[in-house]
């Protein structure tokens, strides 16, 4: 008689290519569309209080190419691109992570909703990329809930 296997959702991450490209390595996004314009998301994304949330307190997003930030965690990069009211995509390097990865904040409007996205990619791996759906969540939460009381 065999015992039945034991499988959770975990496991089914961790063991499957969900989230891997052949360019990008690891990946992952989270999106959230919220009752507001694209401009007043956008002003709050580009602000100091904004910014600390979804990057880290203490970053200045630069929109020079090649602008580097530090938050007060640790967390350094650099800024690759800087598309006004559209999207921010720059390196991001975590204290004590030994490689660079880029994140993504792009926002979109349709019919006064706007979508906003968190993307990273060149995660190390399937673990790595279950932690950051984790914390790309908890921003997610963290900044629509700011926006809604502003």
């Amino acid at each position: 008689m065999t015992k039945p296997v034991s499988f959770t959702r975990t496991d089914a991450v961790l063991n499957s290519d969900v989230g891997r490209t052949r360019d990008a390595g690891w990946q992952v996004g989270v999106s959230k569309t919220v009752p507001r314009t694209k401009e007043s998301v956008w002003a709050f994304l580009t602000s100091r209080d904004g910014v600390a949330i979804w990057l880290g307190a203490g970053a200045v997003v630069d929109r020079t190419t090649g602008a580097r930030y530090t938050t007060s965690a640790g967390t350094t990069g650099e800024t690759r691109s800087y598309r006004d009211c559209d999207r921010i995509r720059l390196t991001w390097q975590p204290r004590g992570w030994d490689h660079v990865t880029t994140v993504q904040v792009a926002i979109s409007e349709k019919e006064g909703k706007t979508t906003i996205r968190f993307h990273q990619e060149w995660l190390a791996n399937a673990v790595e990329r279950a932690q950051q759906r984790v914390h790309w969540q908890g921003v997610m939460e963290a900044f629509t809930t700011a926006l809604a009381q502003r």
